[in-house]
Formats: structure tokens, sequence, C-alpha cells
């Protein structure tokens, strides 16, 4: 099984003992996600520490308040690195206010553009903001291999599949009120299906109120198997294929 999105450094606990324990649990490979400078920089050193982790570059929509040339430059710089395997998250939070609209919307472009620079995937966060997520992405990200982190539109799946994005689903799937994101777990192509916890956020619902661990994504994945009616086995033997295809690990 893969992790295809934490923010180790926001857990916790020590960082080798979070990998030890995946592996434990089966957990083959972690995406590290860099947030901004620190969180980009603490995502490539546990990616050279750790063969299991690769690290996504990039700025998060609340991270991205006057956004500049001078900022993309350190992403380039960062994102050259043979431990990126992504970038982002980038994309738009219009639930939270934190950051100017007008700069969310300029990091975004930029850091897709990066992205068809770099060859690399582009993994996007949209929070409220569906609408604009969906309207850039068909502008800026033609031909390029596109991750809906925490898919959270199920309203929107058709669209987002049309276009071959790939959907990854974290802990908020497992829960009891939350049977049309399950509706649409079920509906998603096997090839365009990944797995996430969003460590430390979003425990899936055995282990919910506990701060989340990259371990945990298999909790997540039994829930996806049931839902979609196969065995374990297959549903991991398949995400493992997508996440190769689209971070090319």
């Amino acid at each position: 099984m893969i992790d295809s999105h934490a923010h180790l450094d926001h857990c916790s606990r020590d960082e080798a003992d979070l990998i030890a324990d995946a592996e434990r649990a089966g957990v083959r490979r972690v995406l590290a996600i860099g947030m901004d400078g620190a969180s980009c920089r603490a995502a490539l050193a546990a990616a050279e520490a750790f063969p299991q982790v690769h690290a996504a570059i990039g700025r998060h929509p609340n991270s991205a308040t006057g956004f500049d040339d001078a900022d993309l430059a350190e992403l380039e710089a960062l994102a050259a690195h043979e431990r990126c395997a992504a970038i982002g998250e980038t994309g738009l939070d219009h639930y939270r206010d934190h950051t100017p609209r007008e700069d969310q919307v300029r990091a975004f472009a930029a850091q897709m553009e990066l992205a068809r620079r770099a060859g690399k995937p582009v993994v996007i966060h949209t929070r409220a903001a569906e609408d604009d997520t969906l309207a850039m992405l068909a502008e800026h990200a033609a031909g390029l291999r596109v991750v809906m982190h925490c898919f959270s539109m199920p309203d929107r799946l058709d669209e987002c599949l049309d276009r071959g994005y790939w959907i990854s689903f974290a802990g908020n799937v497992t829960y009891p009120k939350s049977d049309e994101l399950r509706a649409a777990a079920a509906r998603v192509p096997e090839d365009r299906l990944l797995v996430e916890t969003d460590a430390p956020y979003l425990a899936a619902q055995p282990v919910r109120g506990q701060e989340n661990e990259p371990r945990h994504v298999v909790h997540t994945a039994r829930v996806l198997a049931e839902t979609r009616g196969v065995e374990y086995g297959e549903l991991e033997a398949a995400i493992e294929r997508n996440a190769a295809e689209v971070f090319g690990w």
C-alpha cells in the first residue's frame, strides 16, 4: 500500500518511528508534502533519509500571500531534487481567507507551469473553490498528470474523470455520514484510484480522534476495498500501480 499524501513534519512522533510503523503495516511508499519553503525542505530531508519517502514541492494556497518570482525560483530549485516526485500541494482555498485570492491564483498558475517544465504531476488542494479550481485546471493543466488530493466533490467526479485526473481518497471517506463520497469511490476506474492519510489530519473512522499517521492509510484502503467489492490485495496492487505511474517511483 502507499500513502499518497502525508505531512510528516506536522506529525508529533519522530519520522523514523512513523516510517517504521508504516512499513510494518505494509505501507511501502509515502509522499511527503510541502506547503511552504520550510516544509518543502523538510519533505526532501525525509526523502533523503528514508527510501520509502518521496517529496512533493509546493506552496499551499493558504501560504501563498505575496507569492512572487523569488518564491517560484525557490520552488523550482527545490523541485529539481532527485527525490521530488510531484509539485504541490497547490490550488485554491476559499473556505479560509488567509490569503488574497489573487495571490492564490498567481501561485496556482505558476506551479502548474512549473509542473509542466519539470515533467512532474501536480497535487491539487481545493476547498470551497470547486468551480474556480476546475476552471484553472482546464486553462493550465492540459497534458499534466493531476492528482485530486483528499477528494471531496462527488458531484464533480465525472468531470474530473473525463479529464483523466487521479482521484485520491483520505480518511473522511470512512466516516458514517460520507455516503456520497463512498458512492463516488465505488465509481472511480481502477486505474485512477489513489489513497492517502493527509496525516496528521483526517484519521480514518477506526482511529478517529487520534493523530493520523501513514500506517493508518490501510484503514481507508480497507473501506475502499469493501465499498468497491474487491479483495484488499487486489485494491492494494492497483493503487501501487497507479502511484508508480503518476509519481514515477
